[in-house]
C-alpha cells in the first residue's frame, strides 16, 4: 500500500471512531453551544404563553430567538401538570459561593438575568432557610418584565425572622413551611409539614403548593435543597448556569446521593445554550 493511501485512509478511521457510539453517549443530548436572544417579541410570545394567551411558539423566529423559546417554555406552559425546574450558578471549579459565604456575583449579569426570567415564568420560587438567612434574597423579578411570583420559605424550625426580606409585603404571595407552632407576620401564609429523619419531605411541599395553586415551580437554592428535590425526582428539569471564574474553595454544587459507579451516574439528555456571561445547561431530568 502507498503513503498516499495510508495517509489517505486514516482520517476515515479516524472519523468512524469518533462516531462510534460510546458508554457515555445520551440519546438527546445536544452539546452544540446555541446562543439565545430574548427580545422584546420573544418575551412577549413567552408571558402570554404563560398566560394562556398564546396556543404555540409559530413564527418568523431567528436562530438565537427559536433558541430562547426552546430554552423557556417549558416552564412557560401551563396546562396538563406541573414543571418544577431547579437552577443553580455556579464557577468552573464546581464552588456556589466563597468561604465567607459570598454568592452575590457568582452569575455574571446575563446568568443573572436568566434567573429573574424563570422567576417570571414560575407560579412560585422555593428556597431553603439557609438562603433566605445567608443571601436575603428579595425573590423578585425586577430584571425583567413581569409579575413576582409566590415566595416559598422551607424553615423546618421556624429560624427565619419576622423581618426577613422574603416577607416583605409587595403583593406577591409569601409562604413558609415549618415543622414546629411559630407565629409568623400577617399576611404570611403558614404550610405545616413533619420533619422526617431533619429534613421535610420534598414530595409532601410539591402536594402543598399544588393544593394551593402552584404547579410551576422554580427550586432556586441551596444547593442542598436543589439537590433534595433532584433525589426525590421532582425535577422536571435542571438548569445549571456556569460563570467564567474559579473560586478555589467554599461551598460545593450539586451534592446529591452517592453512586459506586460511573455506569450508576445520572446523565440526562441536555441542550446548551450560550446566554452571553454564562453557559447553561439544561438537563431534562424527568419529574
Amino acid at each position: 500500500m502507498s503513503d498516499q493511501r495510508r495517509m489517505h485512509d486514516r482520517p476515515a478511521a479516524a472519523t468512524a471512531s469518533a462516531h462510534a457510539p460510546r458508554p457515555g453517549d445520551v440519546p438527546g443530548r445536544d452539546l452544540a453551544l446555541r446562543p439565545v436572544a430574548v427580545s422584546a417579541l420573544v418575551w412577549e410570545r413567552l408571558t402570554r404563553l404563560r398566560d394562556r394567551r398564546a396556543a404555540g411558539l409559530a413564527g418568523d423566529w431567528s436562530e438565537a430567538e427559536r433558541a430562547a423559546l426552546d430554552l423557556y417554555a417549558p416552564l412557560a406552559r401551563r396546562g396538563g401538570g406541573g414543571a418544577i425546574l431547579g437552577q443553580i450558578g455556579q464557577s468552573l471549579d464546581g464552588r456556589v459561593a466563597t468561604e465567607s459565604g459570598d454568592a452575590r456575583d457568582v452569575s455574571g449579569a446575563d446568568g443573572l438575568a436568566h434567573l429573574h426570567r424563570l422567576r417570571a415564568l414560575s407560579d412560585a420560587v422555593v428556597i431553603g432557610v439557609r438562603t433566605a438567612l445567608h443571601d436575603r434574597p428579595s425573590l423578585t423579578v425586577r430584571l425583567v418584565e413581569g409579575r413576582n411570583p409566590a415566595r416559598v420559605v422551607i424553615d423546618p424550625a421556624a429560624r427565619l425572622p419576622d423581618d426577613a426580606q422574603v416577607f416583605n409585603d409587595d403583593g406577591a404571595r409569601r409562604i413558609v413551611i415549618q415543622s414546629v407552632a411559630a407565629p409568623r407576620p400577617a399576611g404570611v401564609e403558614v404550610v405545616d409539614l413533619p420533619r422526617v429523619d431533619g429534613w421535610i419531605d420534598p414530595r409532601a411541599i410539591v402536594a402543598a403548593l399544588e393544593g394551593l395553586g402552584l404547579r410551576h415551580l422554580l427550586v432556586e437554592g441551596g444547593a442542598i435543597t436543589i439537590a433534595q428535590f433532584l433525589d426525590a425526582g421532582l425535577l422536571s428539569r435542571l438548569h445549571v448556569a456556569v460563570a467564567p471564574l474559579i473560586i478555589g474553595t467554599g461551598p460545593q454544587s450539586l451534592t446529591t446521593r452517592p453512586v459506586e459507579t460511573l455506569a450508576q451516574a445520572l446523565r440526562p439528555p441536555m441542550a446548551v445554550y450560550g446566554l452571553g456571561s454564562d453557559i447553561l445547561f439544561d438537563c431534562a431530568t424527568g419529574g
